[in-house]
């Protein structure tokens, strides 16, 4: 395993992916498993998140506490698949900041087209995690993260529920700062720029669209 990447081993998640995969696994079904799924890799993509203390009292006695430092973090969701991810982080971490990043590809050049880019405020001062569950070829991910450091952003991680290793190695490439988190690394991309043995595509499995 590369430094830059970790891929979740947890049996829950490995577990729920399958799930995932099979191809006929209903719509409602395949966004429940998201929900999930996504909650459990938050985990693993948030464990060295900052803490101080402050004074609390239990039904015992007082104490300091930990509780979590600094400015609440930043989900950044990819449109329109990041929304399934987004969902279930938020329901783990309610007092996130949320922004979206539009991008489309290109069915032909497979280059990432913008069309939309909202986020919080301060972005220098938070961590920021973005959320895809799919890096493919790797190319809008880059193209995202590029926007979000123009936006000031400097603590970033990936989250994703597929890599390829073609995904991988572009963001290497681009972006060797931002670590990431993914629940499997497949095999490759087809030539149409889609994962093997992978699940489809997201969107369209989450949302019942063609």
């Amino acid at each position: 395993m590369q430094e830059h990447l970790t891929v979740v081993k947890h049996p829950l998640v490995q577990h729920k992916l399958t799930l995932m995969r099979e191809k006929g696994t209903p719509t409602a079904v395949f966004r429940q498993l998201l929900r999930e799924i996504s909650q459990l890799l938050a985990y693993e993509v948030t464990h060295n998140l900052p803490l101080t203390t402050r004074e609390i009292e239990t039904p015992m006695q007082e104490m300091e506490a930990p509780v979590l430092a600094g400015r609440k973090l930043a989900l950044i969701s990819i449109l329109r698949a990041g929304n399934g991810l987004l969902d279930g982080m938020l329901e783990l971490i309610p007092s996130a900041r949320v922004g979206f990043v539009g991008l489309y590809r290109d069915e032909e050049t497979l280059k990432p087209v913008q069309y939309y880019f909202k986020v919080p405020d301060q972005l220098g001062k938070r961590m920021v995690i973005v959320v895809d569950p799919m890096l493919a070829t790797g190319n809008s991910s880059a193209a995202a993260v590029d926007l979000l450091k123009g936006a000031g952003a400097t603590d970033i991680r990936f989250l994703c529920l597929l890599a390829a290793p073609e995904g991988v190695a572009r963001m290497k490439e681009a972006h060797p700062d931002v670590p990431i988190v993914t629940a499997s690394l497949d095999e490759r991309l087809n030539d149409i720029g889609y994962i093997l043995p992978g699940l489809g595509d997201a969107g369209d499995r989450m949302f019942g669209t063609k």
